[in-house]
């Protein structure tokens, strides 16, 4: 069976007050309707700054989903990793 990966996204914005809960929550959330998976999410209290690694299967998509969700993003950018 072969697998297709998906690019690799990472961004940044204000955390807006989400709970860790509400952040792992994220995390094990399937695909949203716009291919968009979060890998892992990394945050800051006393920057108030989430960032998040997405497979996604463009930078549209991305775009979509913080959209969806009422978040401008201050960057995204697509990454490779070594995992």
């Amino acid at each position: 069976m072969m697998v297709i990966k998906l690019p690799k996204f990472l961004d940044t914005h204000k955390r807006m007050g989400l709970s860790e809960e509400t952040l792992r929550n994220m995390q094990d959330a399937p695909k949203d309707e716009f291919g968009v998976k979060h890998i892992n999410l990394f945050y800051s209290d006393k920057e108030d700054k989430l960032f998040c690694l997405l497979d996604a299967p463009d930078k549209e998509a991305v775009m979509k989903h913080h959209e969806k969700a009422g978040v401008k993003p201050d960057w995204i950018t697509e990454i490779k990793t070594t995992v």
